[in-house]
């Protein structure tokens, strides 16, 4: 039986084993949204593209599946590339379908015409312009095998109009057939024994775990490395969550941002051991002073990541789970007292530079929210966060037990990703509470997906820190520009609490430290979205601070 390029594509999303799909509907894909409509495909209209391509970012962050969304041409389709280039940053799975005008207008300039494939080229995994409707079943496998197989990331299928809506028959590809590409990652163990034998001799040992082992599910595997080595270990700050925060030998996150004894601990080490992390600047500080004293034994899937930001001394180049299961057994052996007694150093240096919870003003801190949600929730929840401070308090005071429970956007920082990801996360694991960190200014770039809340009675509730500014860039300017407030501290707010009760969301006001932890307890309790609109101090600052280009020693406490 024949059917529309658009009931093809359908139905070989359905095949690919894809059950929800993030979008909004726009003149070149109403063919597809004619198919939508009679698909057993879950379609969620969203209120702007970027938040559909952050859903879909956030639902195969959450959860197991690619994510996908769909946009229609031109302004529809490069509202998309935000959030296809934070899935990228992030190595994140996305198959994002756009719209395209007809086969015969393309490079005419169109009415809503754009070059997307060439926009988005170097935010991409791959890329593809479906021409007839017998390509699309194996396009879609494509995509969906490329984005989700090797080191993951987004790719986009160019839909054009015309195509959707001519007749062809359906068959189900055999397998993926790009070529040139391989799913299978190189693999280069030729120097684990060596590595195994520094981890062995080593006094000083950190671990870093990056997002590469929450990507790659290793969290078991770097659990029994830890505890079988007695070794510490260090997130970056996506790699939060893929070692318990409460587990004896995690230390916290590093960087910029991280806690004071994790950035001692590196400047002390005499090994360290990165997993699955590219070393960015937020993580390392003045490069060429990270872990100065240490040599570096790097663990990444992607060859192209040793030596980009940070010289390896020894690398290991596969799967982390199955690296750190044969360093596990190759480095088992006697270790020196040094090394028994380095975990205790640590415990006394966080004690001496713990992260700051004093306050008696009267205010609502940063860390009494992040600490009432960890008292009500005991980290039995996914957390999403926007960008900015409250991004920053989130990773530094959330104890993130579980692995794939703490989404952000990390190598794009993108304002405006926590909401929409938290819907993703949702319809990815519906049975999880979900809770979304906002700061006044992240959240007003995609504060209508408020409605996509309300319209599906979502359950997620948002702790929403407002200090009527913009607070990093305020904190920067503080701390270095004598404090030449240029456009980031507000004459006038909005009114959040208002805003959401008009699109339908349950909101009110904690701004009483005292009953902090009961505001948090009513809004899990209420069924549907809520909003906690919670007043925060404006000079309230992120500390430890690490200065742009200064090394992780020099902190600001």
């Amino acid at each position: 039986m024949e059917l529309t390029g658009a009931q093809i594509l359908m139905k070989s999303l359905e095949d690919e084993g894809v059950e929800t799909i993030f979008g909004l509907p726009g003149g070149t894909v109403i063919p597809l949204y004619d198919a939508i409509y009679d698909s057993p495909i879950k379609h969620v209209l969203v209120r702007h593209e970027q938040a559909a391509a952050h859903a879909a970012d956030g639902f195969s962050r959450a959860g197991d599946k690619v994510g996908v969304c769909v946009a229609t041409s031109g302004p529809g389709a490069t509202n998309l590339v935000t959030g296809i280039a934070t899935a990228y940053m992030d190595s994140s799975p996305l198959v994002a379908v756009t719209g395209q005008v007809a086969t015969s207008s393309i490079g005419t300039d169109a009415f809503q015409e754009a070059h997307i494939l060439g926009i988005s080229l170097p935010i991409v995994k791959h890329s593809t312009q479906i021409r007839s409707p017998g390509e699309i079943p194996q396009a879609i496998a494509d995509a969906v095998f490329i984005a989700s197989t090797g080191r993951p990331g987004p790719v986009v299928v160019d839909f054009p109009v015309d195509i959707q809506k001519a007749k062809g028959e359906y068959r189900r590809p055999d397998g993926m057939s790009y070529p040139g590409y391989s799913a299978e990652m190189p693999e280069d163990l030729g120097r684990l024994d060596e590595a195994a034998g520094m981890i062995r001799e080593a006094k000083h040992p950190v671990v870093i775990a990056g997002n590469g082992v929450n990507i790659s599910r290793a969290f078991d595997q770097l659990k029994n490395f830890c505890e079988k080595l007695e070794l510490p270990v260090a997130t970056s700050l996506l790699g939060k969550g893929s070692i318990a925060g409460d587990h004896p030998n995690s230390i916290g996150m590093m960087g910029m941002h991280g806690n004071a004894v994790v950035n001692r601990a590196l400047d002390k080490a005499d090994i360290v051991v990165v997993v699955g992390s590219r070393l960015s600047d937020r993580s390392t500080g003045k490069q060429a002073e990270f872990a100065q004293n240490a040599r570096i034994i790097h663990i990444d899937l992607d060859v192209a990541e040793i030596h980009k930001n940070i010289e390896a001394d020894v690398w290991i180049i596969g799967d982390a789970g199955k690296i750190l299961d044969l360093l596990a057994k190759e480095a088992a052996g006697q270790y020196s007292p040094e090394r028994r007694a380095w975990m205790d150093d640590l415990r006394r240096m966080e004690a001496n530079e713990p992260l700051r919870r004093a306050s008696n003003d009267g205010d609502v801190h940063p860390w009494q929210v992040l600490d009432a949600i960890d008292d009500v929730l005991k980290g039995e929840t996914i957390m999403t966060t926007e960008v900015g401070q409250h991004q920053m308090w989130a990773a530094q005071y959330h104890t993130a037990r579980h692995a794939r429970r703490f989404l952000t956007s990390g190598g794009l920082g993108t304002m405006g990703f926590g909401l929409p990801a938290s819907i993703g996360a949702h319809f990815a694991k519906p049975d999880l509470p979900i809770i979304c960190i906002a700061g006044d200014g992240s959240a007003m770039m995609n504060i209508q997906e408020l409605d996509t809340y309300a319209r599906y009675n979502l359950p997620i509730k948002i702790m929403l820190m407002d200090n009527n500014c913009l607070g990093m860039v305020r904190q920067w300017q503080q701390l270095f520009y004598d404090e030449r407030f240029s456009n980031t501290v507000y004459t006038r707010s909005p009114d959040f609490v208002k805003i959401a009760q008009g699109m339908g969301v349950e909101a009110f006001v904690a701004d009483d430290p005292a009953n902090l932890k009961r505001c948090v307890e009513r809004a899990v309790e209420t069924p549907g979205p809520v909003l906690v609109h919670i007043p925060i101090p404006q000079r309230q600052n992120v500390f430890p601070m690490v200065p742009a280009g200064a090394s992780l020693n020099q902190m600001i406490l």
